[in-house]
This record gives C-alpha cells, structure tokens and sequence, in this order.
C-alpha cells in the first residue's frame, strides 16, 4: 500500500518511519513501530509513542501532521483524542500514530496487545537514540 499525492510517493512502511522520525524529533520516548499487518486487517504499522505532557501531545501530533504531509503526501483520514491531551491517534489507514502521556500508555499497552508483531528497527529511520521506560525495554529485549 502507499500514500500519494501527485509528487511525492511512500509506502506504508517509509510513511510509518517518516512519523516515527517526526515523534523523534519532538523527543517522544518509548518510541515503538509494530509491523501488524498480518494480525489485524486494521492497519499495516502502528507507530506508538511517550509525551510526557498535554503540549507535548500536541506538540508530536502537529510534527507528525506535517512531516507526513510534507514527506510521505498523506493526511489523517481520521483523528481522535486530541483535545484529551491525555492521548491522541492519527489514523493514515496504512499505519496508525499513538501518542500517550505515561499512564495512559501504561494503561492501554498497546504494544503488548499487538506483542506478536514485529517490531521495526528504528534505525531503518535513522533513529538511535530513543530513550526507553523499564517496560518497554523489556519488551523490546523479549
């Protein structure tokens, strides 16, 4: 699958990375992208982050919206949670963008739920230097 526009051509895959990279560089931590596409008909990836703060949200969310625009030619079809502060979801089709203050990511687990996917190596969007909570570095070891 890809997101288009009449210049600009990306997979699933490089736009999921593109919103990885753009959390990144907002400072997210916890920084996951889970290959679930073979597990849910839902979407292809899932980009999960950490924001430590209601701005912060937003702050990741704004960052995503425009690099993936930017970048990738793809809008959110769908947008949700946004004025919680608590979470928010951007919803490409393709892949899906979570971001979460501690609790509520906590709460969720999202990545725990998907736990059979895959997880994609950060590197492939030349990201190296994510900054993992306990868990989260447990499930990335495991």
């Amino acid at each position: 699958m890809t997101a288009t526009n009449k210049n600009i051509t990306a997979t699933a895959r490089e736009a999921a990375l593109i919103a990885a990279r753009a959390a990144d560089e907002k400072k997210a931590a916890d920084l996951i992208v889970q290959e679930v596409g073979e597990i849910t008909s839902v979407s292809e990836y899932f980009v999960i982050a950490t924001a430590a703060n209601n701005r912060q949200v937003e702050a990741i969310i704004d960052e995503v919206e425009e690099q993936c625009r930017a970048r990738a030619g793809c809008k959110p079809l769908h947008r949700e949670g946004i004025d919680s502060g608590t979470w928010a979801l951007l919803d490409y089709g393709d892949f899906v963008v979570h971001v979460f203050q501690p609790e509520a990511r906590d709460y969720y687990r999202l990545e725990a739920l998907w736990n059979d996917a895959p997880i994609v190596d950060l590197k492939e969007a030349e990201i190296t230097d994510v900054e993992y909570s306990d868990r989260i570095a447990q499930l990335m070891q495991g």
